[in-house]
C-alpha cells in the first residue's frame, strides 16, 4: 500500500524530486508505473535514491532515538546530544554549519560513515567567524594580586573578536581579588608547562603580567588561593621595558564583577564508533560521561543583561540561542529551555581545537 501511496501522493502534490534511500531502487519500476498510468492530473516526479547519512558514535535510527527518548536515556528529541535538528540547534549548531557540512560530504549512492569530527569541524569555522570573545572560567580557583591596592579597580577595554574588528569592543574591570582556571596554576609544574608556578612570569589577558609567589592550601592539601604580584608599568599586557614574556597569555575574571553560571559539557553519547552496528546492543555502547554538569562556573556580569533580551525571544527553542567563545575554553551557547537571567545555563557547543579521542 505504501508503493502504490507514495507516488500518488507525490504526483498530488507537485512534488519533482522525490529523494529516497537505496532500499527504494527496486521499488522505483512501480514509482513510475504507477504516475504514468494513475487517472488524476499530476506532475510526473523522479524518484532519486541515495545511501543514508551514518555518522560515527551515534544511532541516524528513528525507532532508536525514539526508544532513547521515550526511555529517558536522553532528555528529549531536543537533547543536545541527539542528532535531531532541534538537538543540534539547542547544542549551539547553526544552519550554515549544517549546510556546510552536507555541501562537504555531498549525496552518493555507497554506503559511507562520515565522523562527527567533521561536523563539529564545520561548526567550528563558522563560529571563530561569528561568536563573540568572552572571559568565563569553568573550574575556578582564587587569584590575589597581592601588591594591588585593595578596593581600587580600573576597567580594560577588549574585543568582541580579533577575526572581526566590525563586531567592536567591551569592558572588564580588573581588581585585587581574580578566578582563574585550576588547571592554570601547578605549584610544581611539569616540562613545558608555561602557566602559573611560583616564580613564574604569565600574562593576563588584556591587562598586565604578573609574577606567581606562591598559593594556599586547606588542611587536605587542595590549592585555594593562588598568589601573584603585578608589574604596574605593563598595562594591556605590555611591558614598558619591553622585555619578553615566555609564559602564556592567561584568561581570568574579576570576583568582584561576575556571576556564577551552571555549564554543560557534551561529549559522544556512544563509546563505539558504530553502536548501531551487526551483533550490538546499541544501548550497551552509551557513554556514561556524555553529559558534565559544571556548577559554580564564573562568567562576565553582562551575560545577565544577554540573558534578559534572550528571555523576552518568542519560541525560544526554534532559533539559535546566543553563542560565545569562552577564550582558550571553547564555543558556548546559551540553553535555549533552561537558560534565564536567574539561572545562567550555557551548552559547549565544540572546543576550540579537534580534540577528538580515537
Amino acid at each position: 500500500m505504501y508503493d502504490f501511496a507514495h507516488p500518488i501522493q507525490d504526483a498530488l502534490e507537485g512534488i519533482t524530486h522525490s529523494l529516497c534511500s537505496l532500499e527504494y531502487e527496486d521499488h522505483r519500476p512501480l514509482y513510475d508505473w504507477v504516475v504514468t498510468n494513475v487517472s488524476i492530473p499530476y506532475h510526473k516526479p523522479r524518484q532519486i535514491e541515495f545511501a543514508r547519512l551514518g555518522i560515527d558514535h551515534t544511532v541516524m535510527s528513528k525507532r532508536k532515538l525514539r526508544q532513547l527518548v521515550e526511555q529517558k536515556y536522553v532528555s528529549g528529541w531536543d537533547d543536545p546530544r541527539m542528532p535531531t535538528l532541534c538537538g543540534l540547534r539547542r547544542r549551539g549548531y547553526t544552519a550554515k554549519s549544517i549546510r556546510d557540512f552536507c555541501e562537504v560530504i555531498g549525496v552518493g549512492k555507497s554506503t559511507n560513515v562520515i565522523e562527527f569530527r567533521e561536523l563539529e569541524r564545520c561548526l567550528r569555522d563558522d563560529l571563530n567567524l561569528t561568536a563573540e570573545r568572552t572571559m568565563a572560567v569553568v573550574h575556578p580557583v582564587k587569584l590575589t594580586v597581592t601588591n594591588y591596592p585593595e578596593g581600587q579597580s580600573e576597567v580594560f577595554t577588549v574585543e568582541n573578536n580579533p577575526t572581526d574588528p566590525t563586531q567592536g569592543t567591551h569592558d572588564i574591570t580588573f581588581s585585587r581579588d581574580l578566578w582563574i582556571e585550576a588547571e592554570d596554576f601547578l605549584e610544581t609544574p611539569i616540562p613545558k608547562y608555561k602557566r602559573m608556578y611560583p616564580g613564574n612570569e604569565v600574562r593576563l589577558k588584556g591587562a598586565y603580567l604578573v609574577t606567581c609567589t606562591g598559593c594556599v592550601k586547606d588542611e587536605d592539601g587542595n590549592v585555594t588561593e593562588v598568589l601573584c604580584e603585578y608589574d604596574p608599568q605593563s598595562r594591556g599586557g605590555d611591558p614598558a621595558d619591553g622585555r619578553k614574556v615566555k609564559g602564556a597569555t592567561m584568561h581570568w575574571i574579576d570576583a568582584n564583577n561576575c556571576v556564577d553560571a551552571e555549564v554543560r559539557l557534551y561529549d559522544n553519547l556512544f563509546s563505539d564508533v558504530q553502536p548501531d552496528g551487526p551483533d550490538k546492543n546499541f544501548l550497551d555502547c552509551m557513554n556514561p560521561e556524555s553529559l558534565t554538569i559544571l556548577n559554580g562556573c564564573k562568567v562576565e556580569k553582562n551575560m545577565v543583561e544577554i540573558a534578559k533580551a534572550f528571555d523576552a525571544a518568542e519560541n525560544r527553542t526554534g532559533v539559535n540561542a546566543p553563542t560565545f567563545q569562552f577564550m582558550r575554553t571553547g564555543f558556548f551557547c546559551m540553553d535555549n529551555r533552561d537558560c534565564s537571567a536567574d539561572h545562567l545555563v550555557f551548552n559547549r557547543s565544540v572546543s576550540l581545537k579537534d580534540g577528538f579521542k580515537k
